[in-house]
């Protein structure tokens, strides 16, 4: 396996099927253009087999910390350590960046998101709670 970081657009389109809906060209080359934003990619074979994509976030009394804003294996490849050495990488990266820390939400029911989280060691913090504003698409 191999993890890269990725800049081009159409690495992103050719591994279009990890995300969740096909990628926004607009959005994808401004997802590209910020170098606050990581985009990394694990090939198996060449073939892109899972992504994570993480958010540099910086606060005036914090510091910055990375979001670690989805996670994304091809069925085919679950179970085979891609999303472990994935949130691997991207917490090196944050490291090198000089980020305190990485972190993420997740369904309480995502068993799977769960389990590779904690194996590489993610800690759920008690007492959270997710509030989301919604707003129409134009």
């Amino acid at each position: 396996m191999e993890i890269r970081r990725i800049v081009q657009a159409d690495s992103v389109n050719a591994a279009g099927y990890l995300f969740d809906t096909a990628p926004v060209p607009e959005a994808t080359e401004q997802f590209l253009a910020d170098e606050r934003h990581h985009l990394l990619i694990a090939y198996v074979d060449d073939i892109p087999a899972g992504m994570v994509t993480g958010v540099e976030m910086t606060h005036p009394d914090k510091g910055t910390e990375m979001f670690l804003y989805e996670l994304g294996v091809d069925e085919s490849y679950r179970g085979r350590g891609v999303g472990r050495a994935l949130v691997s990488a991207l917490a090196d990266l944050s490291r090198e960046r000089g980020c305190y820390s990485v972190w993420t939400i997740t369904d309480e029911d995502n068993a799977a998101a769960l389990a590779t989280y904690s194996r590489v060691g993610g800690v759920p913090e008690a007492g959270q709670v997710v509030l989301t504003w919604t707003f129409d698409q134009p």
